[in-house]
């Protein structure tokens, strides 16, 4: 259709390996968002050995611990219940190889005392640790912080004007709607804009700021001058 940014900043719910892969596939769309962090309990806890710390080998099919030890199995990828959520290969290390270990503690708690790990195929998997490592950069996360003020501008539109639905049929005159709302809502923020010279009003508090006052609650000094 020809509508399709370059590039489009999301929030975290659109930002899985499966949906930025196929933007950038199928549509030439780079998605950029905050990538999921690694549920993996040592990962929670930034205590023992993640996926992270192990050495992923996909040409050999292996993968090695932080002690040195080789998985002997491979297997996948398997496909997963949700769409969203990349397809897992999973890697196997043995009773013998983790039970010996002395620090088997750190890394696993199973039952069998055998670490597995689970993870995406290479194009996915090499799409993550990118990803992660450029959301940490003061240049992605300066590019990512005009999006936040983009959320308060959709609730207006859609909430004050309608914009979920077009009007007109056809893709000229749906975006002839886009633009005359544009203006009518730039037009009712210069009307709310004080005279030059004055302060801007502040902001009415919020459910949750009202609530001290309504309960005899005293207010620390930050939430009183953030309020007013």
């Amino acid at each position: 259709m020809g509508c399709c940014p370059p590039s489009h900043l999301v929030d975290g719910g659109y930002t899985s390996l499966v949906h930025l892969e196929q933007a950038a596939r199928e549509h030439q769309v780079a998605v950029t968002g905050p990538l999921p962090v690694n549920p993996a309990r040592q990962h929670r806890k930034n205590d023992g050995f993640g996926r992270d710390d192990f050495h992923i080998d996909f040409d050999r099919r292996q993968v090695t611990c932080p002690q040195g030890e080789t998985s002997v199995g491979w297997h996948g990828p398997y496909p997963t219940p949700s769409p969203t959520a990349a397809p897992l290969i999973v890697a196997r290390f043995t009773k013998s190889q983790c039970r010996p270990c002395l620090v088997r503690a750190r890394c696993t708690t199973t039952a069998d005392s055998a670490r597995t790990m689970g993870f995406p195929p290479r194009e996915l998997r090499d799409l993550q640790l990118r990803g992660r490592a450029e959301q940490q950069t003061p240049e992605w996360q300066a590019r990512y912080a005009v999006r936040s003020r983009v959320e308060g501008t959709i609730n207006e539109l859609t909430h004050g004007h309608g914009m979920r639905r077009c009007r007109y049929r056809g893709r000229q005159k749906a975006h002839l709607q886009h633009v005359l709302t544009a203006i009518t809502a730039n037009i009712e923020r210069l009307g709310r804009r004080p005279p030059t010279g004055e302060a801007p009003p502040s902001r009415p508090p919020t459910t949750f700021q009202n609530s001290p006052d309504q309960h005899g609650i005293p207010w620390p000094r930050s939430w009183r001058s953030a309020r007013d």
